[in-house]
């Protein structure tokens, strides 16, 4: 069951990646993030007051928020801080970027999950895994290759490294993940409320120097629809890719590799949407990467 969650969660990652490259589209960064994290947890808090206002209903209907230490509290905020500084990274390079070279790249982030769940959870790859992580990080390559017929040169572009550090954190958080929902036991919900509401707080103190102050920028900011939608689909990923980490049997090198099948969506789909270039050389390396992750998931 804890695969079949993985996929839930890796369609509703694709979906928020294409409404993600809308959103930031000659846009400003910042408060587009804001908005988005923002949205997010307005949509789990309509869930918290239920819970609280109604909480035999909420049971019923599994959606129950924990009552958590300050000592909880504190390992949530270290969750918040690293992803506040991958989302950052992250979104500047969509800004500057297109959407198939950004995607396979943090296609990568296995690789990272791969190495720190062996090291940090004694998780054990068997061959098939190890073809299958090699495989996928030897696509990523030849996107960079493709990458540079579009005038990126990986070597000199600066966020081509912002998305390669976003993606080293976004790993360093999804191993995170396994010890806050299986060693502090906690639920999807409670996870995710209390870790959009501190990043919201951090991004208002980056706003607070960045944004605010330059009427500017403020009047360069376009709101759009799709910022909301990203929050949304946002939480609902990570319902499901939460709800599946619940299961003790649940391995997260392997569900990391799983939500990496977003891919599709936002190479295939995003490729036509915005019109980017090298579509069907991109489809050479994407199906090394549908490979890698065909051959994780059945080995």
């Amino acid at each position: 069951m804890w695969m079949y969650l993985g996929l839930l969660a890796a369609l509703f990652l694709g979906l928020h990646n294409l409404c993600k490259k809308h959103a930031v589209q000659g846009n400003e960064v910042f408060p587009v993030l804001l908005g988005t994290v923002s949205s997010g947890f307005l949509f789990v808090a309509i869930f918290y007051l239920l819970a609280k206002f109604y909480p035999e209903y909420a049971l019923e209907h599994g959606y129950n928020f924990q009552s958590i230490t300050w000592k909880i509290h504190g390992f949530i905020f270290i969750k918040s801080l690293i992803m506040a500084s991958s989302w950052v990274l992250a979104y500047q390079a969509l800004k500057h970027l297109p959407i198939t070279i950004v995607t396979p790249i943090r296609s990568a982030g296995p690789f990272f999950t791969f190495i720190g769940a062996m090291v940090i959870y004694k998780e054990s790859p068997n061959a098939y895994q190890w073809v299958g992580f090699c495989l996928i990080i030897f696509s990523v390559m030849l996107y960079s290759r493709i990458g540079q017929k579009e005038g990126i040169n990986f070597k000199n572009n600066k966020w081509i490294f912002a998305i390669i550090g976003a993606t080293f954190l976004g790993a360093s958080s999804g191993l995170y993940d396994k010890y806050l929902v299986q060693f502090l036991s906690l639920n999807p919900q409670t996870l995710q409320f209390w870790f959009c509401f501190y990043t919201i707080l951090i991004l208002l103190v980056i706003l607070t120097i960045t944004w605010f102050p330059y009427a500017e920028k403020r009047k360069a900011f376009k709101f759009r629809w799709s910022i909301i939608a990203v929050g949304v689909l946002l939480q609902a990923a990570d319902y499901f890719y939460f709800k599946a980490l619940q299961d003790s049997d649940a391995l997260i090198m392997l569900l990391s590799a799983i939500k990496r099948s977003q891919i599709i969506i936002a190479v295939v789909i995003g490729g036509i949407i915005f019109k980017e270039k090298n579509k069907r050389k991109k489809l050479i390396p994407l199906a090394g990467i549908m490979t890698g992750v065909f051959l994780i998931l059945y080995s």
